[in-house]
């Protein structure tokens, strides 16, 4: 691989502005008149998760990474204040965008970030300069399938007994469990991450946010048909950067992302669910050179 000069990163700042009446959280760094990153986080996550990251980033691109609401350091307002979807939480990232002056800009998508993202991309695809895509799908067979076998129950019927899977994922030792599930590097896990994720689920009210997100989440299957569209007429420019020893996301995912687009680049790393953890560097190098490699906008 061709080695990419790196600048030296620019400051990070911690910003808050109000959207849909409530309080978002971002991380932002770079240039302003530099090409735009968008790292959208997972769940349970938030853009914490690419603190590590962005300073690798900072000294290139304008990097911005929000937190969605009832994530992180956003507000968290309660259901009857906001409605907790997919296509809200997509709506108010795009305000964001709209109130940072993005015109355009490259998505970097891992997990929940995956039905945000792609739910921008279909609303705004001039924008997007391409895609990055770390751990998220674009089809059923890209989950574990012990896992969609409890979606189904949970979605016909919300009721105690089929929503217990996805309580448990709200347990700390699940939380812990993404993190060091399938970690070849045991040794660069940070406890800070699932101890941040932890903090932001434990919130007051937050079970019922991440419950009603969880039982949501039947329509990004079903949007799968019109994101697949979107891959296949549109042909971005993608990378994907996969820690391949994800206990929810499979292979199966990336062998379907690369036959949609197959100039899509692709990078295995052994790592699970949030490679970034662990592989922050060599994901940073793999960004660089993606970057580098777009047309000017």
């Amino acid at each position: 691989m061709t080695s990419i000069a790196v600048a030296e990163p620019g400051p990070t700042q911690f910003r808050t502005t109000e959207i849909a009446g409530t309080e978002i959280f971002y991380r932002e760094a770079g240039p302003q008149d530099a090409p735009a990153l968008l790292l959208l986080h997972g769940f349970p996550s938030s853009s914490h998760m690419f603190r590590g990251l962005i300073p690798r980033l900072s000294g290139q691109y304008r990097v911005i990474a929000p937190d969605y609401p009832g994530f992180g350091h956003s507000g968290a307002p309660s259901p009857a204040a906001f409605d907790y979807r997919f296509d809200r939480l997509a709506e108010v990232v795009e305000a964001l965008v709209d109130r940072l002056g993005l015109k355009s800009y490259v998505l970097y998508l891992q997990d929940y970030g995956g039905p945000v993202g792609f739910r921008l991309a279909l609303r705004r695809p001039e924008r997007v300069r391409g895609l990055i895509v770390q751990n998220a799908v674009a089809n059923a067979e890209g989950w574990n399938p012990d896992i969609t076998a409890s979606m189904g129950p949970f979605w016909r019927e919300r009721n105690a007994e089929t929503e217990k899977p996805f309580a448990d994922l709200l347990k700390p030792e699940t939380t812990r469990f993404q993190y060091t599930h399938g970690a070849a590097r045991a040794e660069r896990l940070s406890p800070d991450a699932w101890t941040m994720d932890q903090a932001g689920l434990d919130r007051p009210g937050n079970r019922e946010i991440q419950l009603r997100l969880l039982h949501d989440y039947q329509s990004n299957f079903a949007a799968y048909p019109a994101w697949q569209r979107y891959l296949t007429e549109r042909q971005p420019p993608m990378l994907i950067v996969w820690g391949k020893n994800d206990p929810f996301f499979t292979l199966q995912g990336v062998d379907y992302l690369k036959q949609q687009v197959p100039g899509a680049e692709v990078h295995l790393f052994d790592a699970g669910h949030f490679a970034l953890e662990t592989h922050a560097g060599e994901i940073a190098e793999r960004i660089r050179a993606f970057m580098a490699r777009l047309p000017a906008r």
